[in-house]
């Protein structure tokens, strides 16, 4: 019997072993893009990119993209990464290159913490697709990828590779966003949490000495507004106490970044507004929202007047139910694996 345990055993971890060395190392580095010009006409002479790759860059390229204020190594989190780049899940990273940039003003990139704090340039969405797609064919020598995927931010950032660079893709998967102006709730969400830290005493123009505590305020504010889903919530706090000890928490915890390096993130939405060229999108589009998303409210319509006008798109829009969280339920890859799985599988190529 204790034999049979001790085979058994033996095989279960040499198997677990296995998987571990199937899953390839995340590699990072940062490549510097020199003079990068902004919209603004501004332009920072070394303008550092970080990164984060899985495989091996003879594959075909998948590219990843994060939410506002995340950064690229955050994608590969158990619920998000640990789903998709696994051997045999739906992005294997023995079989794609899997690309996870880190947008100007996070992570390793250049952001305003670094140094000029207020009078780092005010990038837009524009900048930051720009800056990803010097990194991907100056930096790491893509020409073309098999897909682009983002989430949130990182979605509205597929919509513009979509419209501004056609044929470098064959897929693209926006989730958790629409592409249409900021506007309603949305945008007015977002100028509470940029106006409150703007206005915040302590800010000092951008020249704190120490982080001004409207930022986590107005930060948390924003999330329990636009995220984590009605029916999800309420089962998280289902009375008044729990309520508040929730929030308490949340008020509580230690928030890790910066101000400056938010409040630009968030602003760099103020002039999102891809709808008017989305019939330039050649790439197979498959959008992905959640119905119970705060922040893209499907009611709104946005996404059945703009499909039609693209060749090959079409929306999963999944279910709301206290299982998912709202905007955050795209964070989620359980929820639209086995559909990205099809999709790279299937798609047809985009020629340049």
């Amino acid at each position: 019997m204790k034999q049979t345990f001790r085979r058994c055993l033996g095989l279960a971890l040499a198997l677990m072993a296995g998987l571990l060395q199937a899953q390839p190392t995340p590699q990072s580095g940062v490549w510097v893009a020199s003079e990068f010009r902004f919209h603004t006409g501004e332009v920072i002479k070394d303008m550092k990119l970080g990164y984060t790759t899985l495989g091996d860059p003879s594959k075909e390229a998948v590219v990843i993209l994060h939410g506002t204020t995340g950064t690229g190594a955050g994608m590969l989190a158990p619920g998000f990464g640990g789903e998709l780049f696994g051997p045999g899940q739906a992005l294997d990273a023995s079989k794609y290159f899997i690309i996870l940039p880190d947008a100007i003003g996070t992570g390793r990139s250049s952001k305003p913490s670094d140094g000029l704090r207020a009078k780092f340039p005010r990038y837009n969405y524009d900048d930051m697709v720009l800056a990803q797609h010097r990194l991907l064919t100056e930096g790491l020598g893509v020409k073309h990828v098999r897909m682009i995927l983002g989430n949130s931010m990182g979605g509205m950032h597929v919509w513009l590779w979509g419209v501004q660079y056609p044929g470098f893709m064959d897929t693209l998967v926006p989730m958790a966003s629409m592409p249409s102006e900021m506007s309603g709730r949305n945008w007015m969400m977002r100028r509470l949490v940029i106006d409150s830290i703007r206005n915040d005493p302590l800010w000092k123009d951008g020249n704190y000495a120490e982080q001004p505590p409207s930022w986590q305020f107005a930060s948390v504010f924003y999330s329990m507004a636009t995220n984590g889903g009605h029916q999800a919530l309420q089962k998280l706090a289902p009375t008044r106490q729990s309520a508040d000890a929730l929030l308490d928490q949340r008020l509580k915890a230690k928030m890790a970044g910066d101000a400056n390096d938010h409040l630009y993130q968030w602003d760099a939405s103020r002039d999102y507004n891809p709808l008017g060229q989305i019939d330039k999108i050649r790439a197979t589009v498959l959008a992905i929202n959640s119905a119970d998303d705060e922040r893209n409210p499907p009611e709104l319509g946005v996404m059945e007047k703009a499909l039609p006008r693209m060749p090959r798109a079409r929306l999963l829009l999944i279910p709301g139910s206290d299982q998912t969280a709202g905007h955050g339920t795209t964070g989620q890859a359980k929820w639209w694996k086995k559909e990205v799985g099809e999709l790279i599988q299937t798609a047809p190529r985009n020629q340049q």
